[in-house]
């Protein structure tokens, strides 16, 4: 296909995220061809630095003929394995287990899902059902921050607090919330000790505002990365996580864009040693070389879910395939 037949192609058919449909009629698109290392080529031979490394999730970079050569060996052998009911495969086995041997302690349980977003809708999903099964059905307010970002699902994205994921979109939703940003540079704390106080505080007044038996949980990015790569102050994270234990209520890493190394420690939690109740990965978890992400839990939630069902079934699966190795 000719350069021009593909921005024309592009133009009639594909829907692009999160842009202004008509400006990139106007614009047209930029055809991607190949990459290696951390660099992109475009269809007319053009060298471009990924210095977004592809969406926050080119960990490896691009090139590594050793992830490659493992999804082929994989893909000849069993391309597809699904996870519903009793039917499960070795290298989602092995994943699991090993995500459980490198994440924070208190998580001790994976689900797989096919993205971030999936991710956090899995754990919006799996914390109302927690609540309902453990009687505590009130529970059903979520709290998230301003600026953050927790996908685009039609529940998530009312957690992303964003306005073009609101737009139109008719979110958030009556039971979600937010408080402000850890934002130092758009604030006049005296010091570092006086924002996490006024997170703290921000917090305390919301489940207050709510009610104490209303709230469920708070998701955070320990780093919030679509907001503007804003890094609350040292302390800050480790501040939020206890005092969603004194009022009881669940403590949420999004770490889809944090995970596996982009922060520093594999998990940003690490750094402060922070252990959530659930932590929400993807992009890392497999360098953008396949959609694929997970939910992690801590026994306490797995347990209450795996107790309040009795003999039901757990309704909630996705087709994902689970077969990818991460050597």
């Amino acid at each position: 296909m000719s350069k021009q037949s593909l921005i024309e192609s592009d133009r009639q058919y594909l829907i692009h995220p999160v842009i202004n449909y008509r400006a990139h009629e106007a614009r047209g698109v930029t055809v991607l061809d190949s990459a290696h290392g951390v660099y992109l080529r475009d269809i007319e031979g053009r060298e471009l630095l990924d210095a977004f490394s592809g969406l926050w999730c080119m960990n490896t970079s691009y090139g590594h003929a050793s992830i490659v050569e493992a999804a082929t060996k994989q893909m000849t052998k069993l391309p597809y394995a699904t996870g519903y009911f009793h039917f499960g495969s070795e290298p989602a086995i092995e994943l699991a287990a090993k995500l459980v041997e490198l994440a924070p302690k208190s998580l001790q349980h994976v689900y797989f899902t096919l993205g971030g977003s999936d991710a956090v809708d899995s754990a919006l999903r799996f914390i109302t059902h927690y609540y309902n099964a453990t009687g505590r059905p009130s529970k059903k307010y979520f709290i998230a921050l301003q600026r953050g970002y927790h996908g685009s699902s039609s529940i998530g994205a009312g957690m992303t607090a964003l306005p073009a994921f609101h737009r139109n979109f008719d979110l958030p939703l009556p039971t979600q919330h937010h408080i402000a940003s850890p934002y130092a540079y758009r604030n006049d704390f005296a010091d570092e000790a006086a924002l996490i106080a006024a997170s703290v505080a921000a917090l305390e007044a919301k489940v207050a505002e709510l009610g104490a038996n209303n709230v469920a949980a708070f998701f955070c990015e320990p780093i919030q990365g679509s907001g503007g790569v804003i890094v609350p102050p040292a302390g800050w994270l480790k501040s939020m996580r206890e005092v969603c234990r004194k009022l009881d209520i669940l403590f949420v890493a999004d770490e889809v864009i944090t995970g596996f190394g982009r922060a520093g420690p594999l998990f940003a939690c690490e750094g402060e040693g922070v252990e959530p109740d659930l932590m929400t990965v993807a992009k890392g978890l497999t360098a953008g070389y396949a959609p694929m992400g997970a939910v992690l839990m801590s026994d306490k939630v797995y347990q209450g879910i795996a107790d309040g069902a009795a003999a039901a079934p757990i309704g909630h699966g996705h087709t994902a395939t689970h077969i990818r190795r991460i050597r």
